[in-house]
């Protein structure tokens, strides 16, 4: 990991092909096209967050791009995911879409969302998008180490990342394992389970002790395993909240207790049943 100078995100993790993903990002699903989401990212933006991580089918591209705008952080301090809906046929003409209702040239990384309809077919298409221009890094999301694998098997450009739902209450360690071993980063969505892990008795028994709250605590968890991590709000209070993670530590007796509330079992599946 780099120190990252003059932002609040506290430090990026280098990516396989050289690029450098913030540890911090700020994650919009559920968030609907329109002033709600422009503030959002413009807040976390002029916060200090430097990753932005939205997805074509959350439908809020636009928004995202106005929010990138508003804020007059120059684009090439912004490091910003989307994502590719696998019900489309075309990654290269999907991406092509996302360019434009983010208002960019490339975005800075792309993955495919799902594994819908197998984990290889799309693949080809990701990697031409990569070799236009479209992306500067490209991987996957909600994909098991079989899945990453089929993948890595037939790619010319492998796979750097796989965002999956990750937190203490669902620490798929063998996934984590399995990851790094391909030289792959994992990267956690939903590390506040939603909300719903905030007020689990131990993570809050935990925070009282740091002097933290909840979420800090689940979030700097992640960051101590070496995870980015993209929380989501649309509360700037709570993005603001969210961001004071770099300035503690939690202790190997914390994190033990932490990694005790594992619901998965340690799985090296990235889901524990599919959506689709």
């Amino acid at each position: 990991m780099t120190a990252a100078s003059g932002t609040t995100d506290g430090g990026t993790l280098a990516l396989a092909d050289g690029n450098l993903l913030p540890l911090l990002g700020l994650g919009v699903w559920q968030v609907p096209n329109g002033p709600e989401c422009v503030n959002a990212v413009r807040w976390a933006l002029e916060l200090g967050y430097r990753h932005i991580d939205t997805a074509q089918a959350y439908g809020n591209e636009e928004s995202v791009g106005r929010g990138l705008r508003e804020s007059g952080v120059l684009r090439q301090e912004i490091f910003l995911t989307t994502k590719f809906y696998p019900r489309h046929d075309d990654p290269v003409a999907a991406a092509e879409a996302s360019r434009r209702r983010l208002g960019v040239d490339q975005v800075d990384l792309y993955i495919i969302h799902w594994p819908e309809g197998g984990p290889t077919w799309a693949w080809p298409g990701m990697e031409r998008a990569r070799e236009l221009g479209y992306a500067r890094s490209i991987g996957v999301s909600n994909f098991s180490v079989r899945e990453l694998d089929q993948v890595i098997a037939e790619a010319t450009t492998k796979p750097v990342v796989n965002q999956v739902q990750f937190s203490a209450l669902k620490y798929r360690r063998a996934l984590l394992a399995a990851n790094r071993q391909r030289d792959v980063a994992l990267e956690a969505y939903s590390p506040l389970g939603t909300g719903r892990h905030l007020s689990n008795p131990v993570v809050g028994a935990i925070a009282r002790r740091a002097g933290r709250t909840p979420a800090q605590v689940l979030l700097r968890w992640c960051l101590q395993r070496g995870l980015p991590v993209i929380p989501k709000s649309t509360h700037r209070d709570r993005i603001e909240e969210n961001a004071q993670i770099f300035d503690f530590t939690l202790s190997e007796e914390d994190m033990a207790e932490l990694d005790g509330l594992d619901e998965t079992g340690g799985t090296d599946r990235a889901l524990e049943r599919k959506w689709w």
